[in-house]
């Protein structure tokens, strides 16, 4: 359990520190969505739903969050943050086309660091990294292999402090413009 917890900790604060900027950027960017009718869509991929689910559901939900489909007609109005365990997701990679070719500002938020290879990362207004290299825990399974990859812990991680800083962005609007 200490184990665990120290790892994880050591994530969030690689997380805090290195992607302080782009989280804020990401939530300015979603809060233009409430300077007019636009909305705020969570396209989540590779199991990372529940931070959707979370984000609609929670005691504080998130402010003009609309569940998201793939039937979902998304204008310029509207802003969108992809989810998703590997920049190399095929649906997110074709979402983040057909956004970028609509010129819609999004966010995605991958595991991977952004680079010239990741496509992602060029294709999206701003981009956050998870900051998963693989499995936490020290004790190998018998096969060798780690046990446990926070891609949904580091997940929900992301999406709090992209509320927090939202939070602020929509109650102070003078900051949108």
């Amino acid at each position: 359990m200490k184990i665990l917890t120290t790892q994880l900790t050591g994530l969030f604060q690689r997380i805090a520190q290195s992607e302080e900027d782009a989280i804020e950027e990401t939530a300015r960017l979603l809060a233009q969505a409430t300077v007019g009718q636009g909305k705020v869509y969570f396209a989540c991929f590779d199991g990372l739903e529940t931070v959707e689910l979370n984000a609609l559901n929670s005691s504080e939900p998130f402010y003009k969050l609309e569940k998201w489909t793939t039937e979902t007609e998304i204008t310029d109005v509207d802003r969108v943050c992809i989810f998703t365990k590997s920049s190399q997701n095929e649906a997110a990679i074709n979402l983040a086309k057909k956004l970028y070719e609509k010129f819609i500002p999004f966010a995605v938020i991958a595991s991977e660091p952004p680079s010239d290879t990741n496509e992602l990362s060029e294709l999206a207004y701003t981009y956050i990294s998870m900051k998963i290299r693989g499995g936490i825990l020290p004790h190998p399974t018998k096969l060798g292999e780690r046990t446990l990859i926070p891609h949904l812990l580091s997940a929900l991680y992301i999406y709090e402090a992209v509320k927090l800083s939202y939070d602020e962005f929509i109650t102070d609007d003078d900051e949108l413009s």
